[in-house]
């Protein structure tokens, strides 16, 4: 966010030469990926069907290699806003291609027609499609690292340390994903968060969370951690929201008493947004660290 705050201060000339540089780069990065889009993960059949956000995109590197490992992206937005058409997101995928993933960029039902609850079945299904189809596209099934950002991060983790039958509802083993990376991720705690209340604004979640505490409870993964889990790599914005990082620590430590402490790792001065907008860069240590999960 600085360096798109520092190119609008540019003359109008310089801005106009930052824009080309920046075009050619993104074309240049897109040029060593595939992009399969649109791609249904619910069969057309299910009548609870949405032909627009039960999709995903599929992003291939060109170079032909041994099946790739997989990532599977889950987008933010306060369970009631974003899609993978995001251009950012289109973005984030090219840039996994780039690194040697196939990237999956899923789109999932938003609230208020789906609450939390259906959003993670929707991510759930995404994850069963991706399972059962991603060698189809040069990806290797056994290697599946899950990310999310925001209320993504959240739906992640319910994916990964979620109850069994969100997964066995779909043929889902408990490890179906090999590890896990939760970038700034929101809604690990609706519990504890919808129980006090204490920021202008909350009762808005009421909406995607209903007004019942088992919803808040059943919806948080931090209720739901376990032994056996995949890897974690938790990611934290030094300067992102309160509850955002002390529900954040609160999911570390469960880790840790299970004997499975989590890869936690503060980044300074970094707010909210600026948790995601960094993946815009291909240096980015997450992206290093995806790596580092994916093997």
């Amino acid at each position: 966010m600085k360096l798109f705050f520092r190119l609008l201060a540019l003359p109008p000339l310089a801005l106009l030469l930052a824009a080309v540089v920046l075009l050619a780069h993104e074309q240049a990065v897109a040029s060593a990926s595939r992009r399969v889009a649109n791609v249904a993960y619910v069969a057309a059949t299910a009548p609870d069907f949405d032909p627009q956000n039960h999709r995903l995109d599929i992003y291939q590197p060109k170079k032909a290699a041994a099946p790739r490992p997989v990532v599977l992206f889950i987008h933010g937005g306060s369970w009631n806003s974003g899609s993978k058409d995001n251009l950012l997101y289109r973005a984030i995928g090219r840039r996994l291609a780039k690194q040697g993933f196939v990237g999956v960029v899923i789109s999932y039902r938003l609230s208020p027609q789906a609450l939390v609850p259906a959003q993670a079945d929707d991510c759930a299904r995404a994850l069963a499609w991706t399972v059962a189809h991603i060698k189809e596209y040069g990806g290797d099934p056994a290697r599946i690292v899950l990310m999310g950002h925001s209320a993504g991060g959240g739906l992640a983790a319910l994916l990964a340390t979620g109850s069994d039958t969100l997964l066995a509802k779909h043929g889902l083993p408990r490890t179906a994903a090999h590890a896990v990376l939760l970038d700034d991720p929101a809604g690990l705690d609706m519990l504890t968060y919808l129980q006090k209340q204490e920021y202008e604004g909350d009762a808005q979640y009421l909406i995607p969370f209903t007004r019942d505490p088992a919803v808040w409870r059943q919806a948080s993964a931090l209720y739901h951690v376990r032994a056996g889990a995949p890897p974690y790599s938790i990611y934290i914005g030094g300067e992102t929201y309160p509850s955002i990082s002390s529900s954040g620590e609160r999911f570390r430590q469960q880790l840790t008493q299970l004997g499975q402490p989590p890869k936690y790792t503060i980044l300074p001065g970094k707010k909210h947004v600026g948790m995601v907008t960094q993946l815009f860069f291909e240096s980015n240590e997450l992206y290093a660290e995806l790596k580092r999960l994916a093997q």
